[in-house]
Formats: C-alpha cells, structure tokens, sequence
C-alpha cells in the first residue's frame, strides 16, 4: 500500500449519484498513487489485491468512472503484447501533453509509478528540521513524506487570468459543465443512437477547448455539406471528433460556419443542390422485380427504357425526394455561396437553353425536373446554347464546388 499521507481527488464526485460499488476507493487509491503532475501507473491486479476484490470490480469501475470524466487513462503496450499497466490521471484541473507523457514511458515502460517506493517511514518531512514535530497531545507525530505540491492541480492566479483573457474560464475546466456540452453536441449526430459512447467521450475530451467549441459551431454546417452531395450515412461521432473533419469545410469567402436555410423549389441554391448531388456518387439501385428484370434481360428500346428509368428513381434518392412534389429543402451555406453563379432561364424565351440542359440531363442519365406550370429554371451561367456551352458551365461548377469527377456517370 502507498504511504501517502493524502489522497487527492475532487469534492465534486463524492455525492455524484453515477458512482457505485468500489468506485469511490478505486478512485481514492488513484489518488494515492501520483507523480508530480497528477499521473500514476499501477496495475488492476495490484489495486484488487489492496482492495480486497476481484479485477473485474476494479475494472468495472475503473471504466464507470472513465465514462464520467473523473479519471483519464492512457493504455501502454508492452514490446511482447503481454498486459501492461496502464496510466492513469484523477481529473482535476488540466490535461498532460502527449510529449510529457512519452518522456515518461522512455526507459519504463515494464515499470510500475509509485512515488511511494523506498521511502522510509521516519523520512522528516519536507517542512520539518530533521525532528518530529509534537502533537497536540503532547505525544510526538511520527514523521510522513510531505504531501506532493502539484501545481497542475492548483493553477496559479495568473494562469488562471490567463485562461479567463483566452475565454476558457471555469466552465471549460468543470467537468460537468463539459460532460453536458458533450452530451448536448452528440445528441445532434446522426449516428447517436448506435454510436459507442466511451471512445466518443474520449475523443471529445481529447480535443482543445478550442477545438470543442469549433467543433460545437461548425458540426451543422459539416451535416449539412454532406447532405448537399447525397451521402446517406455519416461517419461514427468519435471519428468525426479525433480527424477533426469540420476544420475540412470548403468555405466561399466571406461565408460563415452557419446553419442551413430553407429555400424553395426551382429557386438558385435549391437547384445548386440538385445538381450538386447528381455530380456525387450513386446510391445502390435496389433489386427489380422478376418483370422488370426479363424486360431489361430482353434489351431492344424498352428494355433500355425501362433500365434507365430505374437507374434515375433510386440512384440518386435525395433528388427524386426533391421531384416528388417540389417541396422546399434546406440548403447548406457553401451551396448557398455557389449558386451565385446562377441564373434564371425562362422557358419561353430561353428555350434553347433549356433544351440544351434538359440534353445533357439525357445524356448523364439524370433525372429530369418535370416543371408542370413553372415559367423560370435556374441554372449555372451558360454562354450560348450548344451542347459545348452547357457542358462547359457545368464543368466550372464542379470546380465552384470542388467536385472533380468526368462522365463517368453517363449512362
């Protein structure tokens, strides 16, 4: 057992109704256990046996109180892959940088931390001149090892106006005030429900409080970029936070990390989006049924017919949601900036124009917008009304919203 006089963890967690069974002594003797900037490494087996319970209690709890945020830990891997112990940090005030923490897996990585180790118990304290000090009983205090001075544990006031002048201020550095900011951003990703919650914690924790809060403003944006190019699934929440995926935004000058907007059918950004997601990839076309399967089998002009038809209804699902009844539909910012570049064509007197679009719809395979009574369709600028012309607004599009692809898709 550690001969420390004190162990230090954070009067928050005491009455934190989360807590169960051993989590409280496993999380006092962390505490007991430390270096200098808060970090100790000891084994579940060991702390088990101090314990008097089985590994799995210890472990049980080691991971409930992970889950919380009261303790940090970093997993060490032994050059033979046998188990190692781990790292492992009462969260109190900031976190150890990865330099640090590899200076001190230099050279002792089979090792266990234990301040502790060595030190004889008639040691005079640090404050003491070499003779116990008396009691106040009278009878002389056996001399202890003088409790660590962590200053990662007690920030100094200067940096603590250092951190209220960046704008990190306590809530930052709260841990349940940062547990429900985690809470309340993952609750907006799509893949929520079947997300793993541990590693997405661990992620969210990892970041800057810089980054948590560009994370935080530019998440709905990101979302909604996504949607803009058809994709139907969303990579898991602790993958978006550890690749930092917001900060990959394309952003058109003068344009801010905002919300969607709402614009209606046939206007410029709703057809931007339109045409944005037929330029991105196909979603897989469901099975036919066995007359449309020997119709198409068939070939000749029917089957042809029939195969393209199908092809057009599910390979692109957010636009034949869109042609269904023209609703409004919510635009992202980045596709809102590009369809500046867009112009409204009169099917009366651009006529040509049109054809010429409705031509190159054709030729990709696209779904065409079957506009009933509509007098005005928007389009990218188009000089003249050549194929060569359509094609060639198109293709400065692509380049507007940096999506690079050929024909490829041409049916």
């Amino acid at each position: 057992m550690s001969n420390a006089r004190f162990s230090i963890v954070p009067a928050w967690i005491i009455t934190d109704s989360r807590l169960k069974g051993s989590d409280l002594k496993v999380l006092c003797l962390l505490g007991s256990f430390t270096n200098k900037e808060g970090w100790c490494r000891r084994s579940q087996v060991k702390m088990a046996d101090e314990l008097g319970c089985g590994r799995s209690t210890v472990q049980a709890s080691l991971n409930r109180l992970y889950e919380i945020g009261v303790v940090e830990k970093r997993e060490i891997e032994s050059a033979d892959g046998r188990d190692s112990a781990h790292w492992y940090r009462v969260i109190h005030d900031r976190a150890v940088s990865d330099m640090v923490m590899s200076s001190w897996n230099d050279g002792e990585v089979d090792e266990e931390y234990d301040p502790i180790a060595g030190v004889v118990s008639d040691t005079p304290p640090a404050f003491s001149s070499g003779h116990p000090l008396p009691s106040p009983s009278g009878t002389p205090c056996l001399a202890q090892r003088a409790p660590i001075n962590d200053t990662s544990l007690t920030p100094s006031s200067n940096e603590r106006e250092k951190e209220r002048a960046s704008g990190d201020g306590e809530e930052e550095e709260n841990p349940k005030a940062l547990e429900r900011r985690f809470r309340k951003w993952w609750a907006t990703w799509p893949s929520y429900a079947t997300d793993t919650e541990i590693t997405t914690r661990r992620a969210w924790m990892s970041l800057t409080p810089q980054q948590r809060r560009d994370c935080e403003e530019r998440t709905a944006a990101y979302l909604a970029s996504t949607k803009a190019i058809g994709r139907s699934f969303t990579k898991a929440a602790a993958t978006y936070l550890s690749e930092r995926a917001w900060e990959r935004i394309a952003t058109a000058p003068g344009v801010s990390h905002q919300a969607p907007q709402v614009f209606k059918a046939f206007s410029r950004a709703w057809q931007a989006m339109r045409i944005a997601t037929l330029l991105g990839p196909e979603q897989p076309l469901p099975r036919m049924t066995a007359y449309l399967e020997a119709v198409v089998k068939a070939g000749g002009e029917k089957g042809e017919a029939e195969r393209r038809q199908w092809r057009m209804r599910y390979a692109w699902p957010k636009v034949t949601e869109m042609h269904n009844g023209f609703k409004p539909v919510q635009v992202s910012p980045e596709l809102v900036a590009a369809s500046e570049g867009f112009k409204s064509y009169s099917t009366q007197r651009d006529a040509a124009i049109v054809a010429a679009w409705k031509r190159l719809h054709e030729r990709m395979g696209w779904p065409w917008p079957e506009m009933g009574s509509a007098e005005w369709i928007c389009f990218p600028v188009t000089d003249g009304d050549s194929d060569d012309a359509v094609l060639a607004a198109l293709d400065a599009f692509k380049e507007t919203i940096g999506r690079g692809q050929g024909d490829e898709h041409a049916a």
